[in-house]
């Protein structure tokens, strides 16, 4: 099975910068894709981003498009979060699953999640 543990959140100022992490194990299928989402209390799950988990092409939520940036390593994929703005405030997740789509619910296996906290 896939298993996947997010780090790398924590509290900044607007403006900063932060990079997560999503560390994998298990079987990662290289058709998968992996997705970033996040949420706030009393939120629906938000798209943040995705990318194929072979590499190729990504999709972002227009709120982080030209701020966020997702890359991959061997068994790891980041989140680079730049110009962090308060409404970026959540828990993030990382995320795999068999569909290219931006839709939470269909996505198989997540992360337990990380902090981020940006302040004004």
């Amino acid at each position: 099975q896939v298993q996947l543990v997010e780090s790398g959140g924590g509290s900044v100022q607007a403006g900063d910068s932060l990079r997560l992490s999503c560390a994998t194990s298990g079987r990662v299928l290289s058709s998968s894709i992996m997705g970033w989402f996040r949420q706030v209390p009393g939120k629906e799950r938000e798209f943040v981003g995705l990318i194929r988990w072979r590499g190729g092409s990504q999709i972002y939520a227009d709120s982080v498009k030209g701020r966020f940036t997702i890359s991959k390593g061997m068994s790891t994929f980041y989140l680079q979060m730049s110009n962090l703005r308060p409404e970026d405030t959540a828990v993030y997740y990382c995320a795999n699953g068999p569909q290219y789509t931006t839709s939470h619910s269909a996505y198989t296996h997540w992360g337990q999640g990380t902090q981020v906290t940006v302040a004004s």
